[in-house]
């Protein structure tokens, strides 16, 4: 078994507030130095999540985006400034990160995610935090986050609202929760609402926590638990989820068996649902 490296004198002073914590110390920094992370969307909520991620020594973080610096995005994208309007989100992702933590590794993914390149992008990973909003990635993310045998920490948000919650192979998936799309246009998103920018602050940072209990094994995560938070009235509630049996990903006789078509799936064509959105 490989022993892990030492902590240089440099990353002492710099993750010393985790280290003179119990429950993270110099054996749980180091395990997150050696642990890797893929955001899949560097938008409102993947912004906050790679922040927070990076500052907390995770080793290497991954970034999947295909979209370019947008001045709506500003509103809440910290990943991105004024500078940055026409830059690739990935690459202007990197930056920040590095800015933050140059110690930190950013694996980039220019390219949309789909059915193709999924399985090999997220195997390189631990866990798969979820930055997105447009329900083909979201079923493709989830379906091949359990086919892998990868947690996956699903955030979610929308005007004044928000969700969160962790789904551990074995033990529930977002088909268990949603197990059909809406119709097209059923349900709107952050372009066609809007959202409160600091919303996505909390939803990124709550899925960037339990990301880092997840990797330290601390805690209690949001496992079969879905943190619902209001911020019009300020009320955070949680309901528990339970795995369906009847699921036709985790269930007892699944019948999605390998990665489809989500666009088909979802009644969409592959320009309408084309943006990672948040």
């Amino acid at each position: 078994m490989t022993q892990s490296a030492a902590l240089t004198p440099e990353q002492v002073q710099r993750y010393s507030r985790h280290i003179i914590m119990d429950q993270v110390g110099s054996k749980g920094q180091r395990k997150l130095l050696e642990s890797k992370v893929l955001i899949v969307g560097a938008g409102g909520l993947g912004s906050p999540s790679a922040v927070y991620l990076a500052l907390a020594g995770v080793g290497t973080i991954g970034i999947v985006d295909f979209d370019v610096v947008d001045i709506s995005n500003l509103q809440r994208q910290i990943l991105h400034q004024h500078d940055d309007i026409g830059r690739p989100k990935v690459q202007s992702a990197k930056t920040t990160i590095n800015a933050y933590n140059p110690d930190t590794i950013v694996n980039i993914h220019e390219t949309p995610l789909t059915s193709e390149n999924a399985m090999e992008i997220i195997a390189q990973y631990d866990i798969i935090v979820n930055g997105v909003d447009n329900f083909p990635t979201r079923y493709l993310v989830n379906d091949a986050s359990y086919m892998l045998n990868k947690p996956l920490v699903d955030g979610s948000i929308l005007m004044f609202d928000g969700q969160a919650t962790v789904y551990l192979p074995g033990q529930g998936c977002y088909r268990c929760l949603f197990p059909t799309p809406p119709p097209p246009g059923a349900v709107p998103n952050c372009s066609e609402a809007g959202v409160l920018g600091a919303m996505t602050g909390l939803v990124g940072s709550i899925q960037a926590t339990e990301t880092l209990k997840l990797l330290l094994g601390i805690g209690e995560s949001l496992v079969s638990r879905l943190l619902l938070i209001d911020a019009l009235s300020m009320d955070f509630r949680t309901v528990k989820i339970r795995q369906n049996p009847s699921c036709p990903l985790c269930g007892a006789e699944p019948t999605v068996t390998e990665l489809i078509d989500y666009d088909q799936f979802c009644g969409f064509t592959p320009a309408s649902s084309s943006t990672l959105l948040g």
